[in-house]
């Protein structure tokens, strides 16, 4: 596939979001880029949160550790499980509730303005951070296959992918995300799947073949009981339960579209059907990781010293002909692009409703207000995968669960000890116990990797809620 082919493919794949966009934004005010007119249909919000959810990062990530970590990371995605039943049970049924625009605004009625701005920052850095490394994936691949060949410098196409989601998304906001990506999500899996098909072919299996290739592998033991492992069993699948509640349930971004729904029992109906298609788009990525090994040690192939690199250098080096370069390319960037998008959207209404007070505005102004957040929020991004590129050396997938278990753990001792205990608070010291969980966290990690040789992993993100949840009891009084 010559990078000209790639770019023609490319740029009728954005001519039709863009359409889409223009379609979808047609008399929209920002009610309607900030809840949709909360009209959503529930079938529309699951499938395209597949897309949301998995991005780029599962799609190279997730296959590339398997020859490292076997299938374990699917006890990650059995403990989200759990995390979904208190987002669908708990959360949810709150923010209905509270017919909030905003989730953080539940921190403001429970404990006070400095809780409520502690927790919308955090959010902040947090998606900012997480889907600006994820968007950093699909950029590394539009290089690969693309821009390199041009002679386009990488900060050029980092400005131009982000360039393209400001286009389609800076009028319609979450109405028009809700479509683009239930059409990303598809073309998402359609690529998984072709591509599981033609390595299939590529091997010689047929589909009975394909299974029991995966199975009896070596690749395909799940479950570790060794404890000073960081993929423990118990540390992964109590990981992954977290993981759900505060990457979706405390998380704007995948929150606001669940709150588009007309109601509580369509928002309930849409969790529950997005965790069943979650763990099977899972397995699939999983298989593929199996596969594209067993491919590489069939073909005598090296393996990446970046295992990241497996799936694109195989994909895009013509390994299953070039409908799987064309596959893999329109499945990268329908996944990285339908979790980015929707972030940009949700950054912006998390900026404009708890630090800009956008509601207390008439229309025109609303309008200019969010128009140059959402610029701003573009910007910020282009800076942080431009930065990223420089510092990252480890699997991405890694990388953005090792931000979260930082990031994400005040989120989720604010929201435990808010819904769980009575006791009030002295609110404005909230900031403080926030800011310092996080320092304190990296140092207990570091000191018991170092006396103890155990490793935390996943299951930082506990730890770090914990201590905000002991920090905020040491703060707080009976009433």
């Amino acid at each position: 596939m010559t990078p000209i082919i790639a770019l023609s493919i490319l740029i009728v794949y954005f001519v039709v979001l863009i359409a889409i966009s223009f379609y979808t934004a047609r008399g929209a005010d920002t009610n309607t880029f900030f809840t949709a007119n909360r009209q959503s249909p529930w079938y529309l919000v699951a499938f395209g949160m597949i897309g949301t959810s998995i991005s780029g990062v599962t799609f190279v990530s997730v296959p590339g550790a398997v020859g490292k970590i076997q299938f374990s990371y699917f006890q990650v995605v059995l403990g989200y499980a759990v995390g979904y039943w208190v987002i669908a049970t708990i959360l949810m049924p709150l923010y209905y509730r509270l017919n909030l625009i905003s989730i953080y605004g539940y921190l403001e009625k429970r404990f006070g303005f400095w809780s409520y701005k502690t927790g919308s920052a955090f959010f902040l850095l947090s998606r900012t951070i997480g889907s600006a490394v994820r968007m950093y994936v699909a950029v590394q691949v539009l290089q690969l296959a693309i821009f390199d060949a041009l002679g386009v410098p990488f900060e050029i196409t980092v400005v131009i992918a982000m360039a393209l989601i400001f286009v389609y998304t800076f009028k319609g906001g979450v109405k028009t995300i809700i479509i683009t990506d239930t059409l990303q999500t598809f073309f998402l899996l359609t690529a998984l799947m072709l591509t599981i098909y033609l390595i299939g072919k590529s091997l010689n299996l047929g589909v009975g073949d394909l299974f029991s290739t995966v199975r009896d592998s070596q690749y395909s033991k799940i479950f570790v009981w060794d404890w000073a492992n960081k993929h423990h069993f118990v540390k992964d699948f109590l990981s992954g339960a977290f993981i759900a509640i505060v990457m979706t349930g405390l998380d704007q971004d995948l929150m606001q579209k669940n709150l588009t729904c007309k109601s509580i029992g369509e928002a309930q109906k849409n969790m529950f059907w997005f965790y069943i298609v979650l763990v099977f788009v899972n397995l699939l990525f999983l298989s593929l990781g199996v596969l594209l090994y067993i491919y590489s040690e069939k073909m005598g192939i090296p393996i990446p010293v970046k295992t990241d690199d497996l799936y694109p250098s195989l994909a895009l080096g013509n390994q299953f002909g070039t409908l799987a370069a064309v596959t893999f390319l329109l499945g990268i960037t329908a996944a990285t692009y339908a979790s980015s998008d929707s972030a940009l959207t949700a950054l912006t209404t998390s900026f404009c409703v708890d630090f800009l007070n956008i509601e207390k505005y008439e229309e025109a102004k609303r309008q200019t207000l969010k128009h140059y957040v959402h610029i701003g929020f573009t910007v910020v991004f282009i800076i942080v995968i431009i930065i990223f590129k420089a510092l990252n050396s480890q699997e991405v997938i890694t990388a953005v669960f090792s931000i979260a278990g930082y990031t994400y753990g005040p989120l989720l001792g604010l929201f435990a000890f808010g819904l769980y205990l009575k006791r009030p608070l002295t609110d404005k010291f909230v900031p403080f116990v926030c800011i310092a969980s996080p320092f304190l966290t990296y140092t207990i990690e570091e000191f018991t990797k170092a006396t103890f040789d155990f490793e935390f992993g996943f299951s930082k993100l506990m730890l770090n809620g914990f201590l905000t949840f002991t920090g905020l009891w040491m703060l707080s009084r009976k009433e």
